[in-house]
């Protein structure tokens, strides 16, 4: 093998069309199922005085100061 470069039709021959797409589904699956943290840091970014406090408290404080307080209603 003198070449040190796949050609480009055959890159992906090494991996298994199955496991392909068993990744692209976890993948998928792992979009669906966000984790609260990330959840919330989507809601902060959504309304931008959080975020403004987020950018000097930081994400969690930035929630917890804007959103926290509507739990305990």
């Amino acid at each position: 093998f003198s070449d040190p470069f796949i050609n480009r039709r055959r890159a992906n021959d090494f991996i298994q069309a199955d496991s392909r797409l068993g990744a692209i589904t976890q993948e998928r699956i792992r979009e669906r199922a966000k984790a609260p943290h990330e959840r919330q840091r989507e809601m902060c970014e959504d309304y931008y005085p959080c975020e403004l406090y987020a950018y000097r408290h930081g994400y969690a404080a930035a929630y917890k100061h804007y959103f926290g307080r509507r739990r305990n209603k």
